[in-house]
């Protein structure tokens, strides 16, 4: 016949309810992590068919580029809000070798709904952004600060602006998006109005 078991120790119980309580405690670690990650993919990115290619797109924070020209594979691309004209030629599968790259600025800031438009060497930037005959007012999206500071009342300091905000803004939908550029009010911007161009 067994003997009864003799009683634990209590340090010996100690240090068993000290293991529980990890093994416990990693046990609810895990579980959360795990539902954290099943709740992060509950909501499946959507994939947008763009022509050859797709590009997925998270449910928020998005915008809707058109990519057109010498680029690789042209088509409707959705990117992120802070992406520039560099992620579209990306998503676009990269330039063709006719691509004239200088004409195109990489570094601009993209905005919802546009298109962009990759020239081959020789031709001009955007057909759509071309000046009819006889039209020299100035681009302001095209614009360097030499052709700006032309302008009446136009200095370095507020040509310089006025890239500084395309740059971080994107393109000037309008000629009244001068307002936004600070040191232009409504005076300065009645004596560009004639002068200027989108």
């Amino acid at each position: 016949m067994a003997s009864p078991l003799a009683p634990l120790p209590p340090r010996r119980r100690l240090r068993l309810s000290i293991g529980a309580a990890v093994v416990l405690s990693l046990v609810v670690v895990s579980v959360a992590v795990g539902l954290g990650i099943v709740r992060g993919q509950s909501a499946p990115a959507q994939t947008v068919p763009l022509g050859d290619a797709t590009e997925t797109a998270s449910a928020a924070g998005e915008l809707y580029v058109h990519v057109l020209g010498a680029v690789e594979n042209p088509g409707l691309y959705v990117l992120d809000l802070d992406a520039r004209v560099v992620d579209a030629l990306a998503a676009a599968g990269g330039t063709t070798a006719e691509a004239d790259l200088a004409a195109v600025n990489l570094a601009r800031v993209l905005t919802d709904g546009e298109q962009v438009v990759v020239p081959v060497v020789g031709a001009a930037a955007d057909p759509t952004q071309a000046a009819p005959p006889g039209d020299d007012r100035i681009n302001l999206n095209e614009a360097d600060q030499a052709a700006l500071e032309t302008l009446s009342g136009i200095g370095p300091a507020i040509s310089q602006r006025i890239i500084a905000w395309r740059e971080e803004n994107g393109r000037f939908q309008s000629v009244d998006d001068l307002m936004a550029v600070p040191g232009i009010g409504e005076k300065m911007l009645a004596s560009l109005r004639d002068a200027v161009r989108v």
